[in-house]
């Protein structure tokens, strides 16, 4: 069994209307790459680190599954007392938990594993295998537990999908391939997400003093996306933060601590003359209302620091 597989990705487009695609709901949570080896597991997030110790509800899993050698994808979600997918709940589970206290966390903030493909099965390769018989592979396999589930699928109809998620509020469809392959690390057209909500991934490469109650910590981030020229501008963001996260986040700003501007080109000078700089380095996740004229957000909020996810490959997707 391999020790490393690194997750495939969607591109952001538009909805297909061909023939040869399933769908599926998109997930907003932690993506994770699951090693269950007879009756043991371990955890990898997207950009390799080791997440066994935060969520150890998902030992069971292995436990059921003790009898194979397993490599599963999927993304973890905590949901809101409605029923759908919250980042902002997950924010708790996803950073810095020693085992120590993550085996109460579990208590306070519930996680469920959505498991949506199989990578690997007792000394063979799935990942060659088309997506049909893969997922097929999967529900035979992977029964339904307390903290994880294998959620439904379905070929055409992806308009049908796309309406029931705008009407429940969730993030939006992914649409796969019938007949693709799971091409590890790999940013591939034949898997689309399809977003009804404005969501970006950014890059903060710096930020503002804070005012007021926010005076002794910081007012907003000034955040980015990757271009071939460099960490472009986008904006700032400053609201969506409650104590919790004020306080993570100063402290992972005093640790990246720079003297220059990271964006290029520069920022605009009313920026620039009260900016205080760090390494490209955090990324965060952002709802907002559209992109301006000037390629800057308008009326950003945060929703969560993604430490799961690597800088270098934030860039701009299209909004929904």
């Amino acid at each position: 069994m391999p020790s490393v597989i690194e997750p495939m990705k969607a591109v952001t487009a538009e909805l297909p209307t061909d023939d040869g695609w399933a769908f599926e709901v998109k997930w907003d949570g932690m993506r994770i790459v699951s090693f269950c080896d007879r009756g043991e597991i371990r955890l990898q997030t997207t950009n390799r680190l080791d997440a066994t110790a935060r969520f150890v509800e998902l030992a069971p899993l292995a436990e059921s599954l003790k009898d194979h050698q397993v490599v599963l994808d999927g993304e973890i979600v905590a949901f809101s007392e409605a029923g759908r997918p919250d980042f902002g709940r997950l924010q708790s589970r996803m950073h810095g938990v020693p085992p120590g206290v993550a085996q109460g966390r579990e208590e306070l903030v519930a996680i469920s594993y959505v498991v949506f493909d199989l990578l690997w099965l007792d000394g063979s390769d799935a990942m060659p295998a088309p997506y049909v018989d893969r997922r097929r592979l999967l529900t035979e396999l992977v029964e339904p537990g307390v903290s994880w589930q294998v959620p439904a699928h379905q070929i055409g109809d992806g308009d049908d999908l796309l309406e029931a998620v705008r009407d429940r509020g969730l993030e939006g469809v992914m649409a796969k391939r019938v007949e693709s392959p799971y091409v590890p690390g790999k940013r591939s057209p034949a898997w689309r997400k399809v977003k009804v909500r404005r969501r970006q991934e950014l890059v903060v490469g710096g930020w503002l003093p804070g005012e007021g109650n926010r005076s002794s910590t910081f007012g907003a981030l000034l955040v980015g996306y990757q271009t071939p020229e460099g960490l472009h501008y986008a904006g700032r963001v400053g609201t969506g933060f409650d104590a919790a996260d004020l306080a993570r986040l100063q402290t992972e700003l005093a640790a990246r601590a720079r003297d220059t501007s990271p964006f290029a080109p520069p920022v605009p000078p009313p920026v620039a003359r009260h900016g205080r700089w760090v390494e490209p380095e955090l990324v965060v996740e952002v709802t907002f209302g559209e992109w301006t004229s000037g390629d800057i957000l308008r009326h950003p909020s945060y929703e969560g620091l993604r430490l799961d996810k690597s800088a270098t490959d934030v860039v701009r997707e299209p909004s929904p």
